[in-house]
């Protein structure tokens, strides 16, 4: 899986290489072979899934969730190799790897599960989130007015610009910068967090795996896009419902040792002690 527009030639031409001279196939999706012109074999995304022992994911964050998203539900284990910015998701750089095919051919490696939360839209359409599903206001239409019920007992209503409903993996994305903690992606769990809250209770909520919760949009909340890992995929109206559930193990990525997820949150999110304590 290719990121839409970093330079990805070099990456390609490792693992191309690499297989190569083990006599491993290379498969890709029929676009992306066609846009970097590489000798891998394009095949359909249902293909991909079924004959694919390892995916490679070359960008950043959005290509990882990109692949979560195709593989979800499968135990296909995913190796993120990052192609520019740092990201919390990818587990190498472009010049590991070599050494990282090498230890994943001969079982140096381990791998965590990632869990996702799901909805149903009004449509009937469902839709997978690994970082979070969103409700998130329309710039002239009113505030995101929305009530919180967990188990079908009513907890909170929330004022805010949006209410995120966000994974442990998603707790470093829109969730963090809404307030929410930093969690860790082994957690099984997930989070309700408002953004720019209109209301006294502004908290976040942890919701155990096991646990539904549903949202319903008050007669004084506005239109609310459906954003679903940053994409919108639906909107919804007043009086309109939507219940979020935790998919345990969605998909599997590759783990190599090499760093940790809070080396990754320390450098990204510029994570630094109190000065009171230096």
């Amino acid at each position: 899986m290719l990121h839409p527009r970093r330079d990805s030639e070099t990456a390609i031409e490792t693992i191309v290489s690499w297989a190569t001279a083990r006599g491993v196939t290379v498969l890709g999706l029929p676009d992306e072979v066609d846009r970097i012109h590489c000798s891998a074999v394009a095949v359909e995304p249902e293909v991909l899934c079924e004959r694919a022992d390892l995916l490679v994911s070359l960008g950043g964050d959005g290509t990882m969730l990109r692949t979560m998203r195709l593989i979800a539900g499968l135990k296909t284990p995913i190796l993120g190799v990052n192609l520019g910015r740092l990201g919390f998701l990818a587990e190498i750089d472009v010049d590991e790897l070599p050494e990282a095919l090498s230890a994943i051919d001969e079982h140096r490696y381990t791998v965590e599960p990632r869990m996702a939360v799901r909805a149903a839209l009004g449509d009937g359409q469902e839709v997978t989130a690994f970082n979070d599903i969103a409700l998130v206001r329309v710039p002239g239409d009113g505030i995101a007015a929305v009530s919180v019920a967990v188990q079908g007992h009513p907890f909170v209503r929330y004022a805010a610009d949006a209410v995120i409903m966000a994974t442990s993996t998603g707790s470093t994305a829109y969730s963090f910068s809404a307030g929410g903690p930093i969690v860790s992606p082994l957690v099984e769990g997930f989070l309700v967090v408002p953004a720019a809250a209109h209301s006294s209770f502004n908290r976040a909520v942890m919701l155990s795996a096991d646990e539904e919760v549903t949202l319903e949009l008050l007669p004084t909340s506005g239109t609310l896009a459906v954003e679903v890992d940053g994409a919108v995929m639906g909107t919804l109206a007043p009086g309109d419902r939507l219940n979020v559930t935790a998919v345990l193990g969605a998909s599997w990525v590759v783990r190599l040792g090499t760093t940790t997820f809070y080396e990754r949150a320390r450098r990204k999110l510029r994570v630094n002690g109190s000065a009171e304590v230096d």
